[in-house]
């Protein structure tokens, strides 16, 4: 696929995320080329044919569910709302770094794939 990055961008300095956890997504996406990186609410975004699916800001995991299975992934340990601008973004929720480890990550960063593969590509 041309023009589409590869999860292999490097980390700008000033960037609120937890460069492990970066390390982590990126080697979960890795030959994925339906994924490209960006600079996003001051942190790491990862998309998918051009559409947010997850993003890492300091050490937890932003995932986009979609609105109709938002309510259900509240009720799962260690996440919560995604309220960046103070405001609750249905379809978009926190994952907090103890739910991460183990194949917790590789769980949450499929289940936002899953959901920003199905929309149509940008």
């Amino acid at each position: 696929v041309t023009g589409v990055q590869t999860c292999a961008l490097p980390i700008c300095e000033d960037m609120a995320a937890d460069e492990v956890l970066v390390g982590r997504v990126r080697e979960h996406l890795s030959g994925d080329l339906s994924i490209s990186e960006r600079r996003m609410f001051g942190g790491l975004a990862v998309m998918c044919n051009g559409n947010m699916a997850a993003g890492v800001i300091g050490d937890r995991l932003m995932v986009r569910v979609g609105p109709e299975a938002w309510l259900a992934a509240l009720e799962e340990q260690g996440v919560s709302e995604m309220d960046f601008t103070g405001r609750s973004l249905r379809g978009m929720v926190y994952v907090d770094s103890g739910a991460l480890e183990g194949e917790g990550l590789a769980r949450w960063l499929d289940r936002g794939i899953a959901f920003a593969g199905s929309l149509p590509a940008k």
